[in-house]
C-alpha cells in the first residue's frame, strides 16, 4: 500500500462518498453514479483513483464493472494513522 495514493484518494468527499456506498454492498459504476451529478467521465476518474489507491476492487460481470471495497487496505490505512497519531501525543 502507498500511504499517499491512499491518503490522496481519501482526501476527496466525493471519493469518501463512493466508499460509503460501498460500504453498504457491491455496485456497478451505474448504480454509483446514480448518486452523484457529475459526468461519466468524473465517476471513470475517481474510481480509477480508488482502484490505484488500492481501496476498491473491480470485476467484470457480464457488461458491468462492478466495485467493492478492499477492506485490507482500509484496515491498514487506519493502522497507520493510529500509529501516526501515538506518535506525535
Amino acid at each position: 500500500m502507498a500511504g499517499s495514493d491512499v491518503f490522496r484518494a481519501l482526501a476527496d468527499p466525493s471519493r469518501r462518498r463512493i466508499l460509503d456506498l460501498l460500504r453498504r454492498g457491491s455496485l456497478s459504476a451505474g448504480e454509483i453514479g446514480e448518486h452523484f451529478a457529475f459526468t461519466a467521465a468524473s465517476l471513470s476518474h475517481h474510481l480509477s483513483v480508488l482502484k490505484e489507491a488500492r481501496l476498491v476492487r473491480a470485476e467484470r460481470r457480464g457488461q458491468n464493472i462492478v466495485y467493492s471495497l478492499d477492506t485490507t487496505v482500509l484496515e491498514d490505512a487506519l493502522s497507520l494513522l493510529v500509529s501516526l497519531l501515538r506518535k506525535t501525543s
